[in-house]
């Protein structure tokens, strides 16, 4: 099989709605607005938000709210999860929340799942005030919600409606290879988190590819991967603006709660070796440079994945140098039509 070249794919943007330093969250929506609607005009194929708790520096909580938002302020992009968090969620309602984003926005919507609360357990208690085999319930839980998302059942003693009949695309993200197993198993696309779980990104591709199952549309795999991109017109510009994504994912070592912290000339003296490594771990899959830079690289990181698609985070305090960023990006992928 040709290698595939990065003009031969779609790119897509996850967005985590983050909250600047000295900002307030609804900096944050207007920035997300502002983003989607260029991201739409750069041909980006997809806008999606994730569901996080609890965290000071993420604004997307009630991500559904913001799916309908962005939908709303933008007119062909694809919106949706990635992803919703299912163990914090009823399926029933669930299916009535996407049945009636993709009512509203016939042929936008996307629905990416994860099995993770997306928070820490005390948060988690919070959010379903029962912990017993929520997780563990994972896969009759999407099983379930596909059921109220699929054809309509009049006979059916509980329904979705809106929803039932509605089709909304089905993801299933995950990082380690038993949502690549579910995915396959099930028939539907798959998302791996490789932006911040790089470890497991090609035993669960090869997972995913061995146990695909085309059980409804999807008739062949489609995995998509998610990777930290920083780009700007020099190198030197990158390296600086990446060390806000450094300092974020610090905070996440540590288990500290911050917003988005403003770039600075040198992380030294603000983490020590063991910190450094960790970080650098979580962000293997992050490309950070010029645009002729980022593009060999994520042209690297194609040829070695094979993936079908790639989704972009951009962690950048400035929100133009950000829109540069996505904009430099934008140039190397086939364009949503």
């Amino acid at each position: 099989m040709p290698t595939k070249k990065l003009s031969d794919i779609y790119t897509s943007v996850l967005d985590l709605v983050p909250i600047l330093e000295g900002k307030t969250a609804a900096d944050a929506f207007k920035s997300t607005v502002d983003l989607a609607q260029h991201a739409e005009q750069w041909g980006y194929r997809r806008y999606w938000m994730a569901e996080h708790h609890n965290m000071a520096g993420i604004a997307s909580s009630a991500t559904v709210v913001l799916i309908g938002h962005v939908a709303g302020a933008t007119s062909k992009i694809r919106v949706g999860s990635g992803g919703i968090m299912l163990p914090n969620h009823a399926p029933l309602v669930v299916a009535e929340q996407f049945g009636t984003l993709a009512t509203l926005y016939p042929g936008r919507i996307d629905l990416g799942l994860g099995r993770a609360p997306g928070t820490d357990q005390l948060t988690a208690h919070a959010l379903r005030r029962d912990l017993r085999g929520s997780v563990d319930e994972f896969p009759q839980n999407v099983v379930e919600l596909k059921n109220y998302l699929g054809p309509v059942d009049p006979t059916a003693r509980v329904r979705a409606v809106p929803g039932e009949g509605v089709y909304v695309p089905f993801w299933i993200l995950g990082s380690s290879t038993f949502g690549a197993q579910l995915a396959g198993i099930l028939g539907m696309p798959y998302a791996f988190a490789s932006h911040f779980a790089p470890s497991h990104l090609h035993a669960a591709l090869q997972v995913y590819k061995d146990s695909f199952q085309p059980v409804g549309e999807l008739k062949e795999p489609y995995a998509m991967a998610c990777v930290n991109v920083i780009a700007a017109d020099t190198d030197e510009e990158a390296k600086y603006l990446s060390t806000t994504l450094y300092q974020s994912f610090l905070n996440v070592v540590r288990g500290t709660g911050k917003p988005m912290q403003p770039p600075v000339q040198s992380m030294d003296g603000l983490w020590d070796a063991s910190e450094r490594y960790a970080v650098q771990q979580m962000l293997r899959y992050s490309f950070i440079g010029s645009a002729a830079t980022v593009k060999e690289e994520l042209q690297s990181f194609l040829t070695e994945t094979g993936v079908d698609e790639i989704m972009i985070g951009c962690n950048v305090y400035d929100h133009a140098a950000r829109l540069r960023s996505y904009e430099l990006v934008s140039d190397f992928f086939k364009k949503s039509e």
